[in-house]
Formats: C-alpha cells, structure tokens, sequence
C-alpha cells in the first residue's frame, strides 16, 4: 500500500509520501536510543509537565487534527473530536497518576530476612509501535502516554493510509516541549518492520492490528527474544436476555455496532438474543439502524461515513453477499448507497449459520449478524466457538445471569448493560486470537518496564555467623 492520504468521501488522492530510506530509518533508530539515554533520567516530575503541556496543545490543535483524520480515513467529525479529546483526557490521566505508579512498591523484607525489599518499575529502551488507522490518534496514544510516562521512547510506524495524522503525533510531543527524538514518526512500509525490529536498539513492540500482523511480528520478536504486547482482531458478542431493557439495548447496540463506521474491533458484531425477546429486539434493532444518516463525514449531522478503504468495502460486500447465498436474510441495508466514496449502509442479517465466512470472520464495517438463542448458555457456547476474545457485552437484569456471563465468557473484557469500550482507568485487552497484554492503567505501562526486584540486607555487624540471604539457593 502507498504511503498516502486519500479522501475514503470521494477516492481521491490528496498527498503522497516517499517511504523513508533504509540509511534514514537507521538514523532515526540510532536518535531514539540516544534519546532514551538521557530521558530515562528525567524525573517523574519533568515528564508530567510535558503530557499535561501535550494535553493542552492538543486540546488547542482538535479542531485541526480532528479535520485531519475525517479527510484520512473517514470517521465522523463529531466522533474524531471526540477521539482528540479522548487522547489528551489519556494524557492528563498519566500525569496525574504516572508518578504513584512509579513508586517503588514495597514487599514483605522480614520474611526474606532483608532491612528493605521492593520492586521498582525501570524503563527498557526503544519501543516500536504498530499502529492502524480506525482510531489514528487514540491507539497510538494508548502507547504514547504511558511509555513517556515510564520514561520510554517511541517509534511509530502507523498505517499507511495516515500518514498526516502519523506525522501529527511527532509534531504534538515535540510543540509540548518533550526532548528531541523522544518520539518519532517512522513513514515505512509493513515490509520493513522486520528490519526495525530486529535491530539490537529497539527492546520491544506493540502492536493492535490483524490477526496475521500479530503473529508475523512475535514470530520476529521470539526469534530476537523482545517483548511484545498485541491487540489484535475482534468479533465481540452482544447477548440480550429477556430481563433487559430491549429499548435502551437496541439503542446502544447500533452505536456498539457503527461507531467509527463499523470499523472497530470492539465493536459488536455477533448479537445473540433470546428467543422469547428476539422479534421485539429485531425490529427495534432495525428501525434504528435504518433510521441512521450516512453521509459526509464532515457535516455535523452525519452518524456513518464511508469505509476508510476501498477495499475494505469489497471486503464487507463480499461477507454480506456470502451469508445471503447461503441462507441469510437481510433485515435492513446490505447495499452500498449510489454515490462517490467507500460507503456502505448499516446492515442488519439474520439466519447465520456456520458454512457462512462471517459466522468465524471479523467484518470490519457497518454489518450486524443476529442469532436466536434459547438461553444464556446457548448465547455464551457459541460466543466462545469463536477464535477471538477481545469484549463481550451482557444485557440482563438477572444477576446469575450476570455472575454466568463473567465466569464463563472468553474475552478480555466484560461489559453488563453498557458498550465496550476503552478507559485509561480500566484495563484493555483480550485473549486467544484477540492478542496478549494490557493497555491503560498501571498494567499498560508496566507492560514495557523492568520489574527490579530490589533486596537490601542488614548491617554486618547485625548478622549473625553464617547468616544467609535466605532459604536454599535456587
């Protein structure tokens, strides 16, 4: 894919970009490490006045950057200011809790026969991020924020489709005032992460991005022994039982649907409603998809853009026209609307079955799939069939329900009467084929800091002979 910005509203191509030369990226490598030198002195204190001096530059630039990322990849206007304001809500969080969560945590130093034992959080050098385009600020600010915090350095190699907002986020940490080559913008292809990785001064990568993606690059990171987290695909389920409010989750399940034009991986995707609620939920379901405006993402008033790719609209045409050649029946949509751009309607498909490609496949757009279930179990046995694990999404009043849903359910995340979706106070995550490791919180930072274990004995003239540091040597 060329590095380039193209309007996914109309197909045109605003701005190219040359790929960096091999001799450039090795330049830039080579910045950060020193960088990271210094910066992993600077105090606790120092870096949260730059994130809050980031917050504040961004808050100043939203209007700007939100404009920015509607042209690159389409989102709504409305949702990339929010977006903008998520990210620097992201920043200030850092700032005012980074430093407790660098405090040295203590342990129990009479039972390991220590004066002072604790574990200090120490930074661990360059770390590669591999970002996609849905959300072009906030996944890559999920790894920013913390790893300044930490005293980190970063290395972004964004999707290629956003470069300008990629080139955005050097800029905004460079205006806050963080020192020079702390973060930087790699404007690379997929085809040389390989390279960057492997290189002696890069310690770890994250990465949130297909399924493929993820396990090309922790084939490469095993093979140099470097850290990785990943937060890969996503197919999260949206269980209604009878004891819901069908009103307020028919609602919220057509924005846990199409937000960001159906293009995230929590989104939900698999709705499975219980028998004896299924018509109500299914014709509430559908009047307000229908009732949706797609159009420019621009304009104030619009609730679905276009894809961000043309491609990923053959992609989701195909799935939908796949589960209608086999059985499927399309409630609402299933059209694309006849004008410019990579638009798709909402979409709402009953009648899947498992010969169909969305039934284990992620669709990364506005299309909904609904099945019919006896009960909970039902619900949760299909729901867990499926090879990923990112979030799931409860509605029921019933508390073993509840309690059912949380022990049994496979994802990372578990959401009751409410959408999936991301905090910097909560962690985030998923299992099997959704990825491994956390973002956010104290377990997002951690993620790429050194666990030290720190044992500190007592005077000499306090021990006793033959005193030891503990039991038997391991």
């Amino acid at each position: 894919m060329a590095i380039a910005t193209i309007n996914p509203a109309t197909g045109e191509t605003l701005k190219t970009y040359e790929p960096l030369s091999d001799d450039a990226v090795d330049e830039k490598i080579g910045r950060a490490a020193a960088a990271y030198r210094s910066y992993r002195l600077t105090s606790p204190e120092e870096r949260v006045g730059w994130l809050r001096a980031a917050a504040d530059v961004l808050d100043d630039d939203t209007d700007t950057v939100a404009a920015l990322m509607v042209t690159e990849m389409g989102k709504t206007l409305a949702a990339a200011k929010a977006e903008a304001a998520k990210c620097a809500k992201a920043l200030r969080y850092y700032a005012e809790h980074g430093p407790a969560m660098l405090e040295p945590q203590p342990a129990d130093a009479a039972a390991v026969g220590a004066e002072r034992a604790f574990v200090v959080h120490r930074p661990i050098g360059v770390v590669l991020a591999i970002m996609p385009w849905n959300f072009p600020l906030w996944q890559a600010m999920r790894f920013a924020a913390p790893a300044l915090m930490a005293g980190n350095v970063g290395l972004l190699k964004h999707a290629s489709n956003v470069p300008q907002t990629a080139l955005y986020l050097e800029e905004l940490f460079r205006k806050a005032g963080f020192p020079a080559d702390v973060f930087q913008t790699l404007l690379i292809g997929s085809s040389a992460i390989e390279r960057v990785l492997r290189d002696d001064r890069v310690a770890a990568a994250t990465l949130t991005g297909s399924a493929p993606a993820g396990q090309s690059v922790a084939a490469i990171a095993g093979d140099v022994l470097k850290k990785t987290v990943l937060e890969l695909g996503g197919s999260d389920p949206f269980i209604v039982m009878p004891s819901a409010d069908l009103d307020r989750a028919a609602e919220v399940a057509v924005t846990a649907r199409c937000q960001n034009n159906g293009q995230s991986c929590i989104a939900a995707k698999r709705f499975f409603v219980h028998r004896d609620v299924a018509e109500e939920f299914t014709r509430l379901f559908a009047e307000k998809l229908a009732a949706l405006t797609v159009g420019d993402p621009m304009d104030e008033g619009t609730q679905v853009g276009p894809l961000a790719t043309e491609s990923g609209r053959e992609d989701v045409e195909r799935y939908v026209q796949d589960a209608v050649d086999k059985g499927a029946t399309v409630v609402v949509g299933g059209n694309r609307p006849d004008r410019p751009g990579w638009y798709y309607e909402p979409t709402l498909l009953t009648g899947i079955t498992p010969e169909m490609d969305l039934y284990d496949e992620e669709v990364f757009g506005p299309v909904a799939a609904l099945w019919t279930v006896d009960g909970l179990e039902e619900a949760i046995e299909i729901a867990n069939s499926h090879p990923y694990g990112l979030g799931a999404n409860l509605w029921s009043e019933d508390e073993q329900e509840r309690a059912t849903f949380v022990r049994d359910v496979e994802s990372g995340m578990a959401f009751v009467n409410g959408m999936v979706t991301s905090y910097p106070e909560l962690p985030f995550g998923g299992v099997k084929q959704s990825g491994y490791g956390r973002e956010l919180t104290e377990l997002g930072m951690y993620e790429f800091m050194n666990a030290t274990t720190v044992w500190i004995g007592p005077p000499s003239s306090q021990q006793g002979p033959g005193d030891t540091a503990g039991a038997a040597s391991e």
